[in-house]
């Protein structure tokens, strides 16, 4: 009970503060609703509960969010283009495929680098280099090369979120596989162990709590990737699409509802990383 208290009183902060400044940045808008329907007879408490209810609001109200949340997911039948649902599958479908692309080829990099000492040197540069392009340039480029090899549909999304995804996963499996002690190093050559022996005996599991703390940071980057492909190319839906189609016809709620199924999304995919990372260390002996 004592552990749910301070986190009631951010969510209730927050919210209080995003009345507050939903109401503030749309009282404009309501005063010119009101002088075009001719009326000045307003109170001040009439003004705030209007503010808090337009139907485009330069700031929707928590309430206004939820409402279109659950009218989205739950009333709105699942196949319809305009369910969250129906969006929301999409994206997960390219945020997995992209997720897995970019787990084997960070955990491939990984490997390879911890293994030929030469690499390391002259590939982590490279690795760090290619983050450095804003993927909100890179995407179309992706997008448009792909189509010029008749690729379309789900790939160039899932490349875009592997891109995103590869990187952490890499650097933290390179830090997991370097994490035993040179002494333990040096046990496993007096054992004669291999060069493969020592790697999966020892740098592996040693790598564990790395891996699957990368692991989460590469889920959530393959959403971004995903979403960010998805406003490149929006034909195809998810909630990319589905924020770019808000933002074209000036419908905040269904912005800011977009955000937060995608929110969930992400955190739903951080849950279950994180849950079986749990399991997995447990079992391993890292959690007791």
């Amino acid at each position: 009970m004592k552990s749910l208290l301070p986190i009631t009183t951010v969510v209730l902060a927050v919210l209080a503060i995003w009345y507050v400044a939903a109401a503030t940045l749309n009282a404009d808008l309501q005063r010119d609703a009101y002088a075009n329907a001719g009326r000045t007879d307003y109170s001040t408490a009439e003004l705030i509960v209007d503010s808090l209810n337009m139907e485009r609001p330069k700031l929707p109200g928590p309430h206004q969010v939820a409402s279109e949340m659950v009218k989205s997911i739950v009333v709105i039948s699942p196949t319809s283009k305009r369910s969250l649902v129906y969006h929301g599958l999409i994206t997960l479908e390219e945020t997995l495929i992209g997720f897995a692309i970019g787990a084997a080829l960070g955990i491939g990099l990984a490997v390879v680098i911890v293994s030929v000492r030469w690499l390391d040197r002259s590939l982590t540069p490279w690795l760090i280099a290619s983050q450095t392009v804003p993927i909100i340039a890179l995407a179309p480029m992706i997008v448009v090369i792909l189509n010029q090899f008749d690729i379309t549909g789900v790939a160039p999304k899932a490349a875009i979120a592997a891109y995103l995804s590869f990187f952490p996963i890499t650097v933290g499996m390179v830090k997991g596989l370097r994490a035993p002690d040179p002494l333990q190093l040096d046990l496993m050559r007096t054992y004669s162990a291999s060069q493969s022996q020592t790697f999966l005996k020892l740098r592996a599991p040693m790598s564990a709590p790395y891996f699957f703390a990368s692991m989460k940071i590469g889920a959530a980057a393959a959403l971004v990737g995903a979403i960010v492909a998805e406003v490149t190319k929006s034909e195809d839906g998810g909630l990319g699409a589905r924020l770019l189609a808000g933002s074209y016809y000036g419908q905040t709620v269904q912005i800011w509802a977009a955000l937060f199924a995608a929110a969930a999304l992400s955190a739903v995919l951080v849950g279950i990383v994180g849950l079986v990372g749990r399991i997995a260390e447990h079992r391993m002996g890292f959690v007791r």
